[in-house]
């Protein structure tokens, strides 16, 4: 999937027009339609699991919050999986918990930018803890969010 460029071309004006870069004159959009616009664009290609980052804009304007619960199937009890978990999310900078079950899995939920919660998803699929072997993981309830429901990422014991 082809994403559009997204960089704006400067205005020298105090409050002229942003402009699509390459854009004739024509085609100006005024600056709040553009962030409306853009903010549309941004939660659509969210929601179809794209990500657009945005030149010019810091990661919280330029990447879209998102949720997601997860349970991880394998041996991954005993073998400092949570530790491990919590240490990769706080480096990656998400927020949420992990906590073992019953049923000898491990779930949980992880909350932040939706490129950092891919990196997440990713290292629970195939990476855990040294000790861990992963037979699956299952993602569910993802969903884009507003703000952060947590303030850091906790073991639940």
């Amino acid at each position: 999937m082809m994403l559009p460029d997204l960089r704006v071309r400067p205005c020298l004006e105090k409050g002229g027009p942003l402009r699509w870069a390459g854009a004739s004159p024509r085609h100006r959009i005024r600056g709040s339609a553009w962030l409306a616009g853009l903010g549309l664009l941004i939660a659509l290609l969210s929601t179809l699991g794209c990500c657009a980052q945005v030149p010019g804009l810091s990661m919280a304007e330029g990447n879209t919050l998102v949720s997601v619960d997860y349970e991880i199937f394998g041996k991954v009890q005993g073998v400092f999986f949570r530790k491990y978990t919590q240490a990769e999310s706080k480096k990656l900078g998400l927020v949420g918990w992990v906590q073992n079950t019953d049923q000898g899995t491990v779930q949980g939920q992880l909350q932040g930018p939706i490129s950092k919660v891919r990196h997440m998803q990713e290292w629970l699929k195939t990476r855990g803890s040294p000790k861990s072997h992963i037979d699956r993981a299952n993602f569910k309830n993802e969903k884009v969010i507003l703000k952060l429901d947590y303030t850091d990422f906790q073991i639940v014991k």
